[in-house]
């Protein structure tokens, strides 16, 4: 069992954190904006869909991911300052501004909470932070 620690710098390479990060388990207290190291943040309960295997519900891993040169940051479908809020991460993305560089990360959670970050440009960094457990039931997804 290894510790992830991945870079991305491009659609491409936000594309694999995103698969990664499918079903985090994140605290609404677990994030924030550092406004002046313009850092997006937050610490999940990651499941690990390496460690994924037949009749195991699996492994989820304490991680962290961050956005540097975060210029601006919008919630939507949720209260941020809720004590108690618990969110279901679903998916990240990235739509580049026209200068193909700038542009807008959309962190999606379930239950339609989305977190908007306006980026000079996208540098994202995902690391496991060392714990592991036994998953409590393995994350499920009805097929359309």
């Amino acid at each position: 069992m290894t510790d992830l620690k991945l870079l991305a710098l491009d659609t491409e390479d936000l594309a694999v954190l995103s698969a990664h990060v499918q079903d985090a388990v994140v605290r609404t207290v677990d994030m924030g904006y550092a406004r002046g190291d313009r850092r997006f943040a937050l610490l999940m309960n990651r499941y690990d869909w390496t460690e994924d295997k037949p009749r195991s519900k699996g492994l989820r891993k304490r991680s962290g991911l961050h956005f540097d040169r975060v210029e601006n940051v919008a919630y939507a479908g949720f209260d941020p300052a809720s004590p108690e809020g618990v969110l279901n991460l679903l998916a990240l993305t990235f739509t580049p501004a026209p200068d193909g560089v700038s542009g807008v990360v959309e962190i999606t959670f379930a239950g339609g909470g989305t977190v908007r970050l306006t980026v000079e440009v996208l540098e994202a960094r995902l690391a496991d932070l060392g714990a592991a457990w036994a998953a409590a039931a393995k994350p499920a997804h009805k097929l359309d």
